[in-house]
This record gives C-alpha cells, structure tokens and sequence, in this order.
C-alpha cells in the first residue's frame, strides 16, 4: 500500500488549491473517531476517552465525566474538507489527539485502543488520498507492542510516521529503555512527530490555562533536549523527527542551553559531545507561534529548511487560519515554499 499511497499524493496533491505557487501541508492536525468503544465499560479502569453526542454536542467523556466538548470538524472528514478548502490548505497530516495516547493503560489495552486510532485514520486517508496523510499512534509503554505496531502502521497502513509523546509516563524520551524503538524508526525510515502532553509541574499550576500555555512549550524543550542529550541523533543520525509548536521554548532558550552545555560538561555531556547549536538541522519544527517577532526568531535560529506549516487544528490554540502568519512575512518566495510544503515532504520521506 506504501509505494501506491505515496504515488497518489505526489501526483494530485498539486492541483487542491487556487494558488498553483503556494502549496499547504499541514502537519500539525488532530483528529479522532466520531464513535469509540467506551473502553472504560470494557477494561474495568481508567479514564479513557470516548465520545458522545448530546443535544446537537459532541462531548468527549473522560470515564463518566466531561472533558471537553469538541465541534465536528474534529471529526468529521467532510467538515475538514471543506475548511481545508477555505483556507486554501492542500493536505492535512492527520495525528491522534495527544489524550489519546494512553501510555498510561495495560500494555494490551494500550496496543488494542492504538490499533483502533490508526484503523481510523488510515481509513480516513484511503477516502481521500489526495487530502490527507496519516500518522500513527503505539503503545510506548511497551516498547516490543510499539515496534510491531510500528511495522505494521508503516508496512499495512502505508502511513510515513508516527506521532508520540514528549515523555511516557514520565519518562523522558532519551531514556535508554527506548533505543529499540527508536533504532527500528529509522531502520523503517518512519518520520516522528513529536507532541507535548502530560506536562511538567501540570499540577501545580491548573489556574488560568497555564498547562497549555506555560507548560506545554517547556514540554517540548524538555523533549529536544533529552533527545539531543542522550544522543539519540548521533546513533540513529538518519532519524527524521519534528516537534510541535515552533519547538516549544527550545530556540529561545537556547542560548542558556548551549552555555550550560559548555560551562558544566560534567552534568550535561555525558552521554553526547555534539553541543545543541551543532544539532541544529538534525530535526524539525512546525511554524506555530503566533508572533511575528517569535518567527522571525525561529528562523535565524532553525532556518527556512527546518520549519514546517503546522496548524495544530482544529482547536483554539492553533493558528485559525493555517500559514497566514507566514503568508504575510516578508520571506522570499522560495523561502515560504518550501515551509509551506517543501520541508513537510523532506521530512516525512515524500520529497523523493
């Protein structure tokens, strides 16, 4: 299905948009199914999600209680379609809602709500392989259950990556527990898009929406800097990851990382000797940041071959209209080509 998938959108993802020299590619979308088992009921635990329809509402159910009320371009592809059409975006890379994880769940548990997920959107993705481009969820909280996971959303589903968390249940990424899975993504050549949830310190500050407004950014740059420390990037140098929302606080505290990586070798260095401004261009970010200053920051930092449009739609946090930011900057064309889709196939592996 893999090299069929990969032909379709090659040849008719160019003619979706009135703007034959601008093309989208968002990468940063979530989506979920518009019925779910209620996992709860099945398994006897937890807080899995569903989803139930009440008086014209889509409501997301966390066990009994409610989560968050979601509008049906959440999950309804023909919505999507045509608020795609309205902002001009060409392709949505499609990815679970991060909630939706559950590293947290029995392995088992885990692997079967996964499958359930990728199912969906691989066969959200068949309906409309012009549109849309799916990535895969796993069970990270077992690695072997992730790996076969894995294989089979990269060599059944065709799908060109996975999304994951920034930690598993607590753990960072650069952990050594999770050298398999990585060594077996870049083996597959599986992009990684990688999502803040369960954040840091979430606890302690539930006032004023700061998990997602403090927290998740800090997320992130506790993600980039596992990887880069534990040297993820020197053993598997052909892995190709982005992280979400412009890489969280990671180039604007980058000068701080470098110094302490320089001034305390003894803490910092030892399990990687490439210092984190030498990594840069090793991975990528998407472009939601919602501030000029902020992008332009972005680029000095990343440069135009490692940003990516990302969206984060359909939800309020993202950028209502995606790539309008970039849209209005005064890049040179070329530049905003290939941020607006160029380096999206670069790094899902599509731009052969």
């Amino acid at each position: 299905m893999w090299p069929f998938t990969k032909r379709i959108y090659l040849t008719r993802a160019r003619d979706t948009t009135g703007h034959p020299n601008m093309k989208k590619i968002d990468i940063h979308t979530h989506i979920m199914p518009e019925k779910m088992p209620n996992w709860v009921q099945r398994f006897g635990y937890g807080e899995f999600i569903h989803l139930e329809h009440r008086n014209c509402k889509a409501c997301m159910m966390k066990g009994d209680r409610l989560f968050r009320e979601v509008d049906a371009n959440c999950f309804d592809a023909g919505v999507r379609l045509a608020e795609m059409k309205e902002t001009d975006v060409s392709v949505q890379v499609l990815s679970t809602i991060p909630v939706l994880f559950n590293y947290w769940a029995k392995p088992a548990d885990g692997l079967e709500t996964s499958r359930f997920f990728n199912d969906h959107i691989a066969d959200t993705v068949s309906k409309s392989p012009d549109r849309f481009i799916g990535l895969g969820t796993v069970p990270l909280q077992d690695i072997g259950m992730a790996v076969d996971e894995m294989v089979r959303c990269v060599g059944e589903l065709g799908m060109p990556g996975l999304e994951i968390g920034t930690n598993i249940n607590g753990l960072n990424l650069g952990d050594e527990t999770l050298l398999p899975f990585f060594a077996e993504a870049e083996r597959l050549g599986c992009a990684l898009f990688i999502h803040p949830w369960e954040m840091m310190g979430e606890k302690d500050m539930q006032k004023y929406w700061l998990p997602w407004l403090v927290g998740m950014p800090a997320e992130t740059t506790r993600a980039i800097c596992s990887i880069l420390f534990s040297g993820i990037l020197d053993k598997f140098p052909k892995l190709r990851i982005a992280f979400a929302h412009g890489g969280g606080s990671f180039p604007y505290t980058l000068g701080r990382i470098e110094h302490g990586y320089r001034v305390r070798p003894d803490l910092v260095q030892i399990d990687s000797k490439t210092s984190p401004r030498d990594a840069l261009g090793s991975f990528w970010v998407d472009s939601l940041v919602h501030d000029e200053a902020a992008f332009r920051f972005l680029m000095d930092v990343m440069t135009d071959d490692r940003i990516c449009l990302g969206s984060d739609y359909p939800f309020p946090l993202g950028e209502h209209r995606p790539g309008e930011l970039l849209e209005k900057m005064d890049f040179p064309q070329e530049s905003k080509e290939k941020m607006m889709s160029g380096n999206a196939l670069a790094w899902l592996g599509l731009d052969k």
